[in-house]
């Protein structure tokens, strides 16, 4: 075999890894949305995929690592489906009301199987030091750091006027995104989707937002 024909197989065999890791993430994570990371095993997931423990073993090698590659994975899928898009949206009071209905639909819509992955997750590992702990904590504080960017910004082109702490009214908008993505869970409804929309959009009322950029708040 060729120094060029060894290489394809080498590469060709990776990709299939790497496809196969994926896939078997994708199942991971809708797992962990339901019954949690602290449940989620290499024999678990080599049971709910279809393949050998030992298959599965390879491509992960611990538990723990398991967990922290599907918070990770998760993490990519949070950023594709709301992130990247609201990115798409003039910096200010627009991006923000487009975090805002990116957010509810993405917890409506059941990207993950359970809801939010990261509210069903992160009660897990609060209180318990270690890798999966650091991975959660560390997609928690991208998303409260970005959110209170959006939030800034709209603050520094005047768009809301009366608002002077911008973490604040973040802490408030991701408290009522938790709130309606829990409530939905719990009571199988989409209603809590709908009162959240109208408490974020009376908040961002009071203080100054103006009700024709509201206008954007609204659930596909």
């Amino acid at each position: 075999m060729t120094t060029v024909e060894g290489t394809v197989h080498v590469d060709g065999r990776r990709a299939r890894g790497e496809q196969s890791r994926r896939a078997v993430l994708a199942e991971a994570i809708n797992l962990a949305s339901v019954e949690g990371l602290e449940g989620l095993s290499i024999g678990r997931l080599a049971t709910a995929v279809g393949a050998s423990k030992s298959g599965v073993g390879a491509l992960f090698g611990t538990k723990e690592a398991l967990q922290v590659a599907t918070v990770g994975a998760a993490r990519e899928i949070f950023v594709e489906r709301i992130l990247m898009p609201a990115g798409d949206e003039p910096k200010g009071l627009r991006r923000l009301c487009a975090i805002v209905r990116l957010w509810l639909d993405y917890s409506r819509s059941r990207v993950f199987v359970g809801g939010c992955f990261f509210q069903a997750t992160g009660v897990e590992f609060d209180s318990q030091p270690g890798p999966v702990r650091d991975a959660l904590a560390d997609a928690l504080r991208d998303w409260d750091s970005y959110l209170a960017h959006a939030v800034q910004m709209a603050m520094d082109l005047g768009e809301l006027p009366g608002l002077d702490d911008a973490a604040q009214l973040a802490f408030e908008i991701d408290a009522v995104f938790n709130e309606a993505n829990n409530r939905s869970l719990l009571l199988d409804s989409n209603a809590p989707y709908g009162r959240a929309l109208k408490a974020i959009e009376a908040r961002l009322a009071s203080v100054g937002a103006d009700p024709a950029a509201l206008a954007g708040l609204k659930l596909a």
